[in-house]
């Protein structure tokens, strides 16, 4: 749907979108000292009162954002009142307007799932690049949302209820198991601000050990044109099955410019790290006509799970396959 500002790999890769239009608390542990009780003691003896702990503070607790933070929601806001008022940002998932075929399918399957836009900065910590290749998932999927201290409590719980929402749907598309978790996660979702630089980048030194210090620097100080992006990371000894991702989402975005970045970089964490100028209706194309997931990148994603086709596969050696994918997606005859 947008075009990333830049495209890194440390032990994975990070794909950024940059918007076309420039170009539970925690839980008390008390310990409760037990005392040996004296027979001669009488109901008459008072006991003695425990004392009482001070409430735990609240993991990563709200504070309001500051006046430049604000400033930057109200930039975001007049974006998207623009782009709504010229058409752009749809949310109906295409129509008679755009039409497409298996031929269409495939030829942006191959595009979106096999490359990346940027491939002079595709390369992993073993310099090998998976250019040309299929990666995906082949362990379950462990979404946790979390939440950066400028974030406000109404706008935590909205935003987690769409992520759950949205990994049910992807889950159900691709046929790869995706649940939303509290611990033990694999693929984070962070919704953070302009304030909230050093707590991302705290949590990303843990999140992504080696992590690149450019990246650092980004997550730090992302310029207002960078609304969210996505690194995800295979190991080592697997180049194409990723086992971690990060989602990022500027907490400062209005709610449909919010939602755009839920649909595309979760989609997009999942292996379609590419975009295409070609494929129409879909969030996977520079020109922010569309801002939800559409039925065309529902089959995008089928196609990329599909058993037929293995985690390091070659374009050329997958293309035959593909076809008869496309195809069967579309009920065209071969």
């Amino acid at each position: 749907m947008t075009t990333p500002e830049q495209l890194f790999r440390a032990d994975g890769g990070l794909k950024v979108r940059s918007q076309g239009y420039l170009k539970p608390v925690l839980g008390l542990v008390a310990l409760l000292a037990l005392a040996n009780c004296d027979e001669a003691l009488t109901s008459s003896v008072a006991p003695q009162p425990r004392p009482v702990a001070p409430p735990a503070p609240a993991l990563n607790a709200y504070v309001p954002p500051s006046a430049a933070s604000q400033d930057l929601a109200r930039f975001y806001q007049r974006v998207e009142r623009d782009l709504l008022t010229r058409g752009m940002l749809r949310s109906d998932g295409g129509g008679p307007d755009t039409p497409y075929d298996a031929s269409d399918l495939e030829r942006n399957f191959e595009t979106i799932a096999f490359f990346n836009e940027y491939p002079d900065h595709a390369v992993t910590a073993t310099t090998y690049s998976t250019e040309g290749q299929l990666s995906r998932w082949s362990a379950p999927i462990r979404v946790q949302t979390e939440f950066a201290p400028s974030v406000s409590p109404e706008m935590r719980a909205k935003d987690a209820e769409q992520v759950e929402t949205f990994t049910a749907r992807l889950s159900k598309v691709t046929g790869h198991p995706m649940s939303v978790v509290t611990r033990k996660a694999n693929f984070h979702v962070f919704f953070a601000g302009k304030d909230d630089g050093a707590y991302v980048v705290s949590r990303l030194k843990q999140l992504v050990p080696g992590i690149d210090q450019p990246l650092l620097d980004l997550v730090a100080n992302p310029r207002s044109n960078i609304d969210c992006f996505v690194i995800a990371s295979p190991t080592n000894r697997s180049l194409h099955r990723f086992v971690r991702a990060v989602v990022l989402i500027r907490a400062e975005l209005p709610d449909m410019l919010r939602r755009s970045c839920i649909h595309e970089e979760m989609a997009q964490g999942l292996g379609l790290s590419n975009d295409s100028n070609a494929a129409r209706p879909s969030i996977f194309n520079d020109d922010d006509e569309f801002a939800l997931l559409t039925s065309h990148d529902e089959k995008l994603l089928t196609m990329l799970y599909d058993p037929r086709l293995e985690p390091g596969v070659a374009v050329e050696d997958a293309r035959p396959v593909v076809r008869i994918i496309a195809r069967e997606l579309m009920g065209q005859q071969l």
